[in-house]
């Protein structure tokens, strides 16, 4: 290939490249380009579809079980993101200490990242049942009554918030210990040559070189949980009010599509969702500027 020109190295770019592009071309772009066509549209995968307009779009923001997954899916975000961004921080201090053993301890906190949730869900389960389950057995020695966490709305949200920052906590604690290995001693030393102790070294040195790392985090949390599917369609009990009540966008997106043959529907409410998401990055991106620190050389 070296040293051709023209269209034989063209002819080698197109045989390399070809077999990727169009895995990508079917499999993401066409789906994506379809979907949004979809949105304007009819369809229950047995007719052909027919063009309504914005009727899917009006329909939906006119559709109480939309509000209520949008409610459901803001809430969790606000319980779940403050409590990971901050432990995930707190572990990745402890797992950043040079002791004995720290390499096992590091392991076994990410050990849950990497369990199914259908597995996780099965364990929170037993976990969170109010006859015998650990949490509620646990508040009994206390002389508190545990409520019937995964029968009701409010009870199941908290759950699984709990469920979810367990599982997540060793993926974001490993985000943060890379941004801090990457700090170098260097601002360390000079901290302490100013006579900075532990906790002023941790607030002036640490966490303001720690801000593109916090970012990166933030956005990553943001994105993947206004998409969370996995916890809110195993973890409630069949035909239990939580089941019943408790809908996040994209179990809602499921549920129109697959089991209401409302394809068009559904389609409109993804591209909703996706905006819900692109203005909430592209808002974030624009305050970096005002808290993020990027080290320059």
């Amino acid at each position: 290939m070296a040293g051709e020109q023209g269209w034989q190295k063209w002819a080698w770019v197109i045989g390399f490249l070809g077999p990727s592009l169009a895995g990508l071309l079917i499999f993401v772009v066409l789906p994506i380009l379809s979907s949004f066509w979809y949105a304007f549209n009819d369809w229950n995968l047995l007719s052909p579809p027919e063009f309504i307009g914005l009727d899917n779009f009006t329909e939906l923001f006119n559709e109480d079980a939309f509000w209520s997954a949008l409610h459901y899916t803001l809430t969790f975000i606000v319980l779940y993101v403050p409590l990971v961004f901050v432990l995930g921080l707190g572990l990745a201090l402890l797992l950043n200490q040079k002791l004995r053993g720290m390499l096992i301890v590091r392991t076994a906190t990410f050990l849950p990242v990497v369990a199914s949730w259908v597995v996780v869900s099965l364990i929170w389960k037993w976990i969170f049942n109010p006859a015998y389950g650990l949490v509620n057995y646990g508040l009994s020695l206390i002389g508190i009554t545990g409520p019937a966490w995964l029968f009701e709305p409010g009870p199941a949200v908290v759950a699984m918030v709990i469920t979810s920052v367990w599982k997540d906590l060793g993926y974001i604690a490993l985000l943060y210990l890379g941004g801090l290995q990457n700090i170098s001693e260097t601002f360390y030393e000079a901290a302490r040559i100013d006579g900075a102790n532990r906790w002023e070294s941790l607030r002036y040195v640490t966490l303001p070189l720690l801000t593109p790392t916090m970012f990166f985090v933030l956005i990553t949390l943001l994105i993947n949980y206004f998409q969370m599917f996995e916890q809110v369609w195993l973890m409630p009990m069949r035909d239990s009010a939580a089941d019943r009540q408790v809908e996040v966008i994209v179990t809602e997106v499921v549920k129109n599509a697959f089991s209401y043959n409302r394809m068009g529907y559904a389609s409109a409410m993804s591209w909703v969702l996706f905006g819900l998401i692109f203005l909430i990055t592209f808002v974030q991106l624009r305050l970096q500027k005002r808290w993020v620190y990027y080290e320059t050389e």
